[in-house]
């Protein structure tokens, strides 16, 4: 593998300064990842507020029950065991439990996690133990349901598991049934090209979907599957086990609501004061905790000291939410602003990677930590990459596009490109013949208007259509060059494609199984050799 920084564009304003100028937005965040200091900071603070967490052997008793069923490896049950140990630190990173493991971006961010583990480690001394967050409170079935791969004639094809209630709830509480497995399986066979390692990949995928009760359990499979020899703890937010240990922190959430929404809306203010694009949405009255009824998650808001959904479905008062908490602990679950506090009252969090969106948002939970007597993790952006193969890396050499090139300007270099085939000048001469049209046409017309007036207005609209009737011919002309040129053009399509699909980054739309498939079922292990670079610039991986 040969690796090149190439920067990616970033929709976030917010986390390419926090990335590239962090200066400009400190004051949203705790200390900075790239230095000495913010470390040994971060993890003097952890030793002294051990008792602000949910307590450790507890807390490992849990997982380690999740992990022996779904992530069963030596290597984890030692991460677990050093978890236990007053001293150890670990590094968190999550993402929804997606099918076939989603975009790509989900297994780049497992390898950071191990990654800047083992780097933290070194540079501390002390245990550091990864954990992957699997976001399966999440409700949103629309996100995770389905995964993309690429056809051979370069469209893209999408996988879809549909559920059959149709209800608003948590992904780790929505039931697959063993015939949807069988039939995701039968799509994955038919979407994979033929290849050595394809039947191997259906054996995986199968073997994940079995005993699965739903796309969290499989998903947690194939991750263990891939990591878990790198001692990766599993961590499932729904997993009912673990929300009863949560308990204490949700009467928090609940008691300083109100506290905590101030402290939302002031960020929020201030992010936006500075210029900057608030990432999620805070609502003035929002709660920020979903409460699980008849099967709906249901997102709170708080007038006063009742708390209710939008449409009413659900109102109970300050104290009715407590001793529901307490007897039913399994109805309440996090949203985006409430997870990073709950994640650090668990854990012993050196540091946390995230995404672009993740930085941005996470800004908004600055004030919100300090509310709780926390402070913030280090915030450590996930590596990035592009897999770009041999013959993609020769045809953008023989067009002569860099990597910048096909993310802002492709359509332009290929516009280009096709126009200097253009040995006839359609354009020029297309557009010369309409000006010397209209230059003897006009004056023709406006004479015959003296003559009779519906004649000016039957001229213009004949003139109207010949310049219509020449812009359907130049349409066919160019298509005409582009016919010539169609295997080319097939070429400037692949390339586009492969780095650029529907015009999204290549890792957030592709899945892992296809490039698997491709380049070999060691294929993570390789990239899991890739040097770590905690600097959240993108790399382009030639294979």
């Amino acid at each position: 593998m040969n690796i090149v920084p190439e920067p990616l564009s970033l929709a976030s304003r917010l986390a390419h300064d926090y990335i590239h100028h962090f200066d400009r937005v400190s004051g949203f965040y705790g200390e900075d990842h790239r230095g000495e200091h913010g470390y040994a900071e971060r993890v003097q603070w952890l030793d002294l507020s051990e008792d602000k967490r949910i307590q450790r052997k507890s807390l490992a008793a849990c997982l380690r029950t999740y992990n022996q069923k779904h992530n069963d490896h030596p290597a984890v049950h030692k991460s677990l065991q050093l978890l236990e140990q007053p001293g150890t630190v670990t590094m968190v990173g999550g993402q929804q439990s997606g099918l076939f493991t989603g975009p790509l971006l989900v297994i780049y961010k497992a390898i950071t996690v191990i990654q800047a583990a083992r780097e933290a480690e070194e540079r501390l001394n002390r245990p550091v133990v990864p954990v992957f967050w699997i976001a399966g409170e999440d409700h949103d079935w629309d996100e995770v349901n389905h995964t993309y791969f690429q056809t051979p004639d370069l469209q893209l094809s999408k996988i879809k598991l549909d559920a059959k209630d149709g209800l608003r709830t948590s992904v780790s509480y929505t039931d697959v049934a063993e015939e949807d497995w069988s039939m995701m399986l039968a799509e994955l066979q038919t979407q994979l090209a033929d290849s050595e390692y394809k039947a191997d990949l259906l054996k995986l995928a199968s073997q994940s979907f079995d005993g699965s009760a739903g796309l969290s359990e499989a998903f947690a499979k194939l991750i263990g599957c891939m990591f878990g020899k790198y001692g990766l703890i599993l961590l499932d937010s729904a997993d009912p086990g673990l929300r009863a240990l949560e308990v204490p922190i949700f009467e928090s959430l609940i008691t300083r609501n109100e506290t905590l929404g101030l402290s939302y809306q002031q960020a929020a203010r201030d992010i936006a004061g500075l210029g900057y694009e608030v990432q999620a949405d805070v609502s003035e009255n929002g709660a920020n905790l979903f409460y699980l009824h008849e099967g709906r998650r249901l997102l709170l808001y708080r007038e006063g000291s009742v708390f209710s959904d939008r449409k009413g479905i659900v109102s109970l008062t300050e104290e009715e939410l407590l001793r529901d908490l307490h007897q039913f602990p399994e109805r309440f679950s996090n949203n985006v602003l409430t997870r990073p506090i709950m994640q650090d009252s668990l854990l012993p969090v050196l540091g946390t990677i995230l995404g672009p969106g993740e930085i941005s948002y996470w800004a908004i939970t600055r004030y919100a930590f300090a509310d709780m007597g926390m402070q913030m993790p280090l915030i450590i952006p996930r590596m990035s990459f592009s897999i770009v193969d041999g013959t993609v890396h020769k045809l953008m050499e023989k067009y002569g596009l860099s990597f910048e090139d096909v993310q802002l300007r492709l359509s332009e270099k290929r516009e280009a490109w096709l126009a200097s085939k253009d040995e006839l000048n359609l354009e020029e001469r297309f557009n010369e013949t309409r000006k010397q049209f209209e230059a003897l046409y006009q004056p023709l017309i406006e004479d015959l208007g003296k003559m009779q007036g519906g004649l000016l207005k039957l001229g213009l609209t004949n003139k109207d259509k010949i310049l219509e009737q020449m812009d359907y011919l130049l349409s066919k002309s160019r298509n005409a060059l582009e016919q010539q040129h169609e295997a080319a053009l097939a070429q400037w399509k692949r390339i586009e494609q492969t780095l650029l699909p529907e015009g999204k980054p290549q890792e957030r739309v592709y899945n892992i199984l296809e490039y698997m498939n491709r380049y070999g079922l060691n294929l993570v292990d390789r990239l899991m050799e890739i040097p770590y670079d905690a600097s959240g610039i993108h790399r382009v991986v030639y294979v």
